[in-house]
């Protein structure tokens, strides 16, 4: 989603914030609240699948983000389980492939 608001428009304060960057935030929380929920968390979990691709990528890799992306990416598709919706299949293999892509580069690392 391209227009997720990081804070909700009740924490700012209006004098500080415009008024049409008021009406901005709410629309986008109206919009995000029209999307089921389990669409909203599958885009988070890509997201840190994307993530965890990105440190293991660096040259050189970033093994301890990476760790930590797939971590938390396996808290959501493991945990929530099939509450993930019809993408929880495609999530349990993209989390095991991330999870053998970790392993082949951390073995190239060691010597």
């Amino acid at each position: 989603m391209n227009d997720r608001p990081s804070i909700p428009a009740d924490d700012f304060d209006p004098d500080e914030v415009g008024a049409e960057t008021l009406e901005a935030i709410a629309e986008a929380r109206r919009r995000l609240a029209e999307v089921p929920a389990e669409v909203v968390v599958t885009n988070h979990a890509m997201g840190l699948y994307e993530l965890a691709a990105i440190h293991l990528s660096n040259v050189p890799p970033h093994l301890p983000s990476a760790a930590l992306a797939i971590d938390a990416l396996a808290c959501l598709v493991e945990g929530l389980g099939e509450r993930m919706g019809d993408d929880h299949t495609v999530l349990r293999d993209a989390l095991g492939n991330i999870r053998m892509a970790f392993v082949q580069v951390k073995n190239a690392l060691e010597p």
